[in-house]
C-alpha cells in the first residue's frame, strides 16, 4: 500500500488538547432480509418504470423485511455478524447505541431489545434518532465513552425497517427506501489513530421538507390521522437534493481540514446511498474519482441509519479497504442533519 495513505497528518484530537486513548473500528458486519422488491415489481404497484427510477435515483432493487420481521431483529443480526467478525463475545460489549427512526416500539428502546437477542447481559443501552445522519452521530457518541475510558467496548448500530413508513401510492417516495442494517463494534487500538475527526450538524427549520407528521405527541395516532395518510413519509424531493448536496459536501470538507488531509489521500469515499445524482454531484464537488467512492445504492435503495454502515461493510467484505487505509464517511437526512467522519482503518 502507498505510504501516503498512512498518517502523513497530526490526529486532529491531539492537535485540540484531547488526551484520552483513540477509538477504532475494529470489526464491522450488516443484514438485510432476503426478499428483495424490483423495479419490476413496483411497476406493477404503482404508476412508475424501471427506467423512471433508475434515471432519477439509480435504484434498481431493495430489501423488504417480512412482516414479522422487526428493526430489532435487523439490528441483532447485523450486531453478531460484527462481533463475530471482531472476535468479540456479546458478554463482553459495555454499551449498545443503535441508530434508527423505526424502532421496535417507543418504548422500550431498540436498544434494549437487541441487548436481549444477542446476549450482551452486561451492556448498557440506548437509541439515538438523527434518521439517515444516525449512524455517524453515534460513531461520535461511541467514541467519546472509549476516549474518556468510561468502557472498553461500544457496539454501534444503524437500522431500519423503512417500509414500515412508506406511502406505496406515492411513487415519487415509495421506489426510495429499504429495509436493513449495518454493525460497527468500538475499541481503543493502540498501534491506530481510528476516528481521526467527525463534524455533525443539524437546521431544524427544514424539519417539514422530510417527516413523518403523526405518531408523536404533535399528532397522536388517531382514525384521522391514518385516514389522512400522515404516519407515512412525506418529502420535498428539491429542497432535500440541493440541501443534501451542500450540507455533506460541507461537512466532509470540514473533516478533511480537520485532519490536513487532500481528497486524493482517501482511500474510500463512503456516502450515504439516498440518491445516485447526489451522489455524484458531491463526488465532484470534492474532487473525488469515481473509483474512490462506494456504491451500493442500486442493490438496497436508501436504508436511513443504515446505509453508511451496510456501505462500509460490505466495502470492508469486498477487500476495498485495508488496514492503514483512510475513509471518508458522509451523510444526510431529516431534521434536517448532516456528518461527516475520517477514519483510520
Amino acid at each position: 500500500m502507498n505510504s501516503s495513505h498512512r498518517r502523513p497528518f497530526t490526529n486532529p484530537r491531539a492537535r485540540h488538547g484531547f488526551l484520552g486513548r483513540s477509538c477504532s473500528i475494529v470489526s464491522v458486519g450488516a443484514y438485510v432480509p432476503d426478499k428483495i422488491l424490483t423495479n419490476a415489481d413496483l411497476e406493477r404497484m404503482v404508476d412508475t418504470s424501471d427506467e423512471w427510477i433508475i434515471t432519477r435515483t439509480g435504484i434498481r432493487e431493495r430489501h423488504v423485511a417480512a412482516p414479522n420481521e422487526t428493526t430489532s431483529d435487523l439490528a441483532a443480526k447485523a450486531a453478531l455478524r460484527a462481533l463475530e467478525n471482531g472476535g468479540v463475545r456479546p458478554d463482553e460489549v459495555d454499551l449498545i447505541i443503535v441508530a434508527t427512526v423505526t424502532p421496535d416500539m417507543p418504548f422500550p428502546s431498540t436498544a434494549c431489545l437487541v441487548q436481549q437477542k444477542i446476549g450482551a447481559t452486561r451492556a448498557a443501552a440506548f437509541d439515538i434518532e438523527a434518521a439517515c445522519s444516525g449512524f455517524i452521530y453515534a460513531l461520535e457518541i461511541g467514541q467519546q465513552f472509549i476516549q474518556s475510558r468510561t468502557y472498553d467496548t461500544v457496539l454501534v448500530v444503524g437500522a431500519e425497517k423503512l417500509t414500515t413508513l412508506v406511502d406505496w401510492s406515492d411513487r415519487n417516495t415509495c421506489v426510495l427506501f429499504g429495509d436493513g442494517a449495518g454493525a460497527a463494534v468500538l475499541q481503543s487500538r493502540a498501534d491506530s489513530h481510528g476516528l481521526l475527526a467527525t463534524y455533525m450538524g443539524a437546521d431544524g427549520s427544514k424539519g417539514s421538507v422530510l417527516c413523518v407528521p403523526a405518531g408523536g405527541s404533535a399528532i397522536p395516532a388517531s382514525a384521522a390521522s391514518v385516514q389522512q395518510r400522515q404516519h407515512f413519509i412525506r418529502m420535498d424531493g428539491k429542497e432535500t437534493f440541493k440541501n443534501a448536496v451542500q450540507s455533506m459536501h460541507a461537512a466532509a470538507t470540514e473533516v478533511l481540514r480537520q485532519c490536513g488531509l487532500d481528497i486524493k489521500q482517501i482511500k474510500c469515499v463512503i456516502p450515504h446511498q439516498a440518491n445516485r445524482r447526489i451522489i455524484d454531484a458531491v463526488g465532484e464537488r470534492l474532487g473525488a474519482t469515481p473509483d474512490q467512492v462506494y456504491v451500493n445504492l442500486d442493490r438496497f435503495g436508501n436504508t436511513s441509519a443504515a446505509s453508511v454502515a451496510i456501505a462500509l461493510a460490505e466495502a470492508v467484505e469486498r477487500g476495498r479497504i485495508q488496514r492503514g487505509d483512510l475513509i471518508l464517511l458522509m451523510v444526510f437526512g431529516a431534521g434536517f442533519t448532516w456528518a461527516a467522519a475520517v477514519v483510520e482503518w
